[in-house]
């Protein structure tokens, strides 16, 4: 099975862009190559074409390979609800929430999974380019591991370990990772990447010979750091960047403490006439927002309250007020509501919980997920909003008399009398070029059009891929997957 494992001595050192960039650098060529990640942890999700749900890093990386999205390129997905307990997903479908603990007990069970979807995309394409999570350095949850060392094991993958300077301590962030790993495990190891480096590559040579004496791996280069990264979409809400600080148009996403499927705000970041801003716990809405978007989250009842603790609520009475503007977008639509009512504990607790009272509509949650993807029609606009769903209940409401789109000639969501608050279950409706064009002009901030964002996605990505072959030794990158 041609396969390569990339690790990384930490969380957040880049290989899910880097995965992604040797994805289009292998298909342009001309392998027949596929993503694959046995475990990831994000809310950020993407609906498959099997009617599933991957994390966004795979349908990045999927992207790259000129692939659908298909639930095998992530068997196992844990989306966090509180601080000690997550949603488990297998192969794209709800098993079950659990503790920590609990999931601890469970993982034995789930190398099964994770090696059948493994083996199917193994029989299908060429190459498989594997994502680690987190570190394999990480000793104490080596026992029924399926995430790093335990599934290159059990799936007999090599491993590249990468590691990134970009946050310091690189000599031991690889040296160390080598010194703790049994030999068992550090024997998978082929070799290392040194990534995001800054400035002039040559003053680290000495450290790049340093890693290999120590470690007894051979480097497969150095990467420098790639600027338009921020362009992709994120798979961390706080990797969501923005260039400018300038715009003609501020809008304000709030950052709440479960935020899912955030890549609604993706195009808006690359907007120039755009400033957005992503509003951290603690600080005010800005008196001179256009727009405040409500994004969806993992736990809307909980996040309510946590909205609430920041005073928010308040602050958005106050913007509505002066005349600003406000989108809630799935379990930001919910929180927009009167009520919503969780008799049976889906979302947490089981009970209710008053919403902001901005729509008149309410929300009941139901067992069955949502999980689809869409073209609907913006009834305002009248243009095509390509997007998809994902979630759990059902909201009713006089304010659905007046929806924000149709979907098959059927109302979805819903709108104030005056227009200026709505709420949608639709993620990623701003990918749309002509609707977003038209959203934009209507709260008064004129669009040059000059954005094709799927378009830009795929430049990037070919841009990333360039970088990475110019920089690394890819051949002998891939040769270790034979």
């Amino acid at each position: 099975m041609p396969a390569i494992m990339f690790q990384g001595t930490g969380s957040n050192v880049g290989k899910s862009i880097l995965v992604a960039g040797l994805c289009r650098a292998a298909f342009n060529r001309g392998i027949k190559v596929v993503p694959f990640k046995p475990q990831n942890m994000s809310n950020n999700a993407a609906v498959t074409e099997d009617g599933g749900e991957i994390g966004r890093a795979q349908a990045l990386q999927a992207r790259a390979c000129n692939l659908p999205f298909h639930t095998d390129m992530n068997p196992i997905l844990l989306k966090p609800e509180t601080e000690t307990g997550s949603q488990v997903i297998v192969q794209g479908h709800r098993h079950s929430t659990l503790k920590a603990r609990e999931y601890n007990k469970l993982k034995p069970q789930l190398m099964k999974p994770v090696l059948e979807s493994f083996e199917r995309l193994s029989a299908k394409y060429d190459m498989v380019l594997v994502e680690g999570a987190g570190s394999p350095a990480e000793i104490n949850l080596r026992q029924n591991d399926i995430a790093n060392m335990g599934f290159a094991i059990a799936g007999n993958v090599p491993v590249i370990l990468i590691g990134d300077i970009d946050r310091g301590g690189i000599i031991p962030q690889i040296v160390g990772t080598s010194n703790v790993l049994s030999e068992g495990d550090k024997g998978k190891i082929h070799g290392f990447i040194v990534n995001k480096f800054r400035g002039d590559k040559s003053l680290f040579d000495d450290g790049y010979k340093i890693i290999e004496d120590q470690s007894g791996w051979p480097g497969f280069g150095v990467l420098s750091y790639f600027p338009d990264a921020w362009k992709l979409p994120a798979e961390d809400a706080l990797d969501i960047q923005k260039n400018s600080t300038s715009g003609q148009l501020k809008i304000v996403c709030l950052c709440l403490s479960r935020m899912a499927n955030f890549d609604d705000l993706d195009p808006l970041a690359q907007e120039n006439n755009i400033e957005l801003i992503m509003l951290k716990a603690g600080q005010a809405i800005p008196g001179d927002a256009k727009l405040v978007l409500i994004p969806g989250s993992k736990s809307t009842r909980g996040d309510l309250k946590f909205l609430r603790e920041q005073g928010w609520d308040i602050d958005l009475y106050a913007h509505y007020r002066r005349g600003g503007h406000i989108l809630g977008l799935c379990g930001g639509y919910q929180m927009l509501g009167k009520q919503i009512d969780d008799p049976s504990g889906l979302d947490g607790p089981a009970g209710s919980t008053k919403g902001l009272g901005l729509l008149n509509v309410n929300t009941e949650m139901l067992p069955e997920k949502t999980l689809k993807k869409v073209t609907a029609i913006h009834r305002e606009s009248k243009l095509a909003v390509n997007g998809y769903e994902i979630h759990l209940g059902r909201t009713t409401g006089e304010d659905c008399n007046r929806p924000f789109t149709y979907l098959d000639k059927e109302p979805e969501g819903a709108c104030s009398k005056d227009g200026r608050i709505s709420g949608s279950y639709l993620h990623g409706l701003f990918c749309s070029d002509d609707f977003r064009s038209a959203f934009l002009e209507s709260l008064g901030a004129p669009t040059s059009g000059d954005l094709k964002y799927e378009k830009s996605l795929d430049d990037v990505l070919d841009e990333l891929a360039k970088h990475i072959e110019d920089q690394l030794d890819v051949d002998a990158l891939l040769k270790v997957a034979q």
